[in-house]
């Protein structure tokens, strides 16, 4: 399994705030902290755009850290919510399996 997809099946490597940690771009970090803070209602400032991806040690921006999901499986100590007999039941996961294209497909391709 690629180790930049998230215990929920989101691809990392494809997320803005992995792409500017990985470049260390500052102007995208900024760009970045403008929309998510207009999209989410929060102020979420440049400095916090640092994510080195979900299931790879470093760092992890905030609403990744606090994932559920995340500490879910990490507590099961499941590669991914892919090696959950629940996944297709879990209320946890259930939005991100609807809301993101390919997750499920990338969680059973394990």
């Amino acid at each position: 399994m690629n180790p930049l997809t998230a215990y929920c099946g989101i691809d990392c490597e494809h997320c803005d705030a992995y792409i500017a940690t990985a470049s260390n771009n500052n102007t995208l970090r900024e760009e970045i902290a403008k929309k998510w803070s207009e999209m989410f209602h929060a102020e979420i400032s440049a400095d916090s755009i640092n994510c080195t991806g979900c299931r790879i040690d470093g760092a992890k921006i905030g609403h990744c850290s606090e994932c559920e999901i995340r500490t879910c499986a990490q507590t099961k100590n499941f590669n991914t919510c892919g090696d959950c007999p629940e996944l297709t039941t879990c209320p946890t996961i259930g939005h991100i399996l609807q809301q993101v294209p390919g997750a499920k497909e990338r969680l059973l391709e394990q």
